[in-house]
């Protein structure tokens, strides 16, 4: 299947369409439909969208409405740079309570304070460490260490 146009069709259209004549049923319709939309926008209080004659309302709902320009009647003044804005007091004091709380403290160091005396830290099992303490028995804790090695290895 090929793209072309068949005989005789153009893709440039060159032409202007022209308008139908309103009809007196479409006025009919028109005018319901004007009185709807001022009531409409005086609900929303927006009274400068209203139409005040029915033709502009045909010319507004038909596409050919060109919406007229309202003069200012008040010059403003363009705005201009005043500089920074600063403080009228030069220092505020923060609020000192005696029950403020102080979430930022500095954390205190851990430290061990047992009764026990650690020696070292094993490796039990791949990241499975286990602390090595020094007993009664064994005062440098080599025999906890060495089962603690024989365990890794069975």
């Amino acid at each position: 299947m090929t793209m072309h146009l068949a005989r005789g069709l153009s893709t440039i259209n060159t032409k202007k369409r022209k308008k139908k004549p309103v009809t007196q049923g479409q006025l009919e319709k028109y005018t319901i439909q004007w009185r709807q939309h001022n009531k409409d926008m005086r609900k929303k209080n927006l009274h400068s969208f209203q139409f005040e004659k029915l033709d502009d309302f045909v010319k507004y709902m038909r596409g050919e409405y060109k919406p007229k320009r309202k003069t200012e009647t008040v010059m403003r003044t363009p705005w201009h740079y005043s500089g920074p804005t600063r403080r009228e007091t030069e220092n505020i004091p923060s609020l000192k309570s005696e029950h403020t709380f102080a979430p930022c403290t500095k954390k205190e160091s851990m430290q061990y304070t047992g009764e026990r005396k650690l020696v070292g830290i094993a490796m039990m099992h791949k990241s499975n460490l286990v602390p090595v303490f020094a007993d009664e028995d064994d005062k440098t804790g080599s025999k906890q260490a060495t089962e603690i090695a024989q365990m890794r290895r069975n």
